[in-house]
């Protein structure tokens, strides 16, 4: 059963809890979050997947050494 929402559709406190709208309203919340969430993830992985360290300088290694875990460690 699929329902079709206004583009303006907010759950209200006026509506029983969970109704079909409101239970559309946060499938499709979710799906986008989720959707954002891969396209993030993917993002990581592309830019981890871009060559390795090539930085001469020791400083300017351990700083890309360090972004990279940081953007790691907020991944998770």
């Amino acid at each position: 059963m699929l329902i079709s929402l206004p583009p303006d559709y907010r759950p209200s406190d006026n509506e029983d809890f969970m109704n079909p709208m409101q239970t559309e309203y946060f499938r499709q919340k979710l799906l986008r979050w989720r959707a954002d969430l891969v396209k993030e993830a993917n993002g990581t992985l592309a830019s981890l997947g871009e060559g390795g360290i090539l930085e001469a300088d020791i400083t300017d290694r351990a700083s890309v050494e360090t972004d990279r875990a940081l953007e790691l460690r907020t991944r998770d």
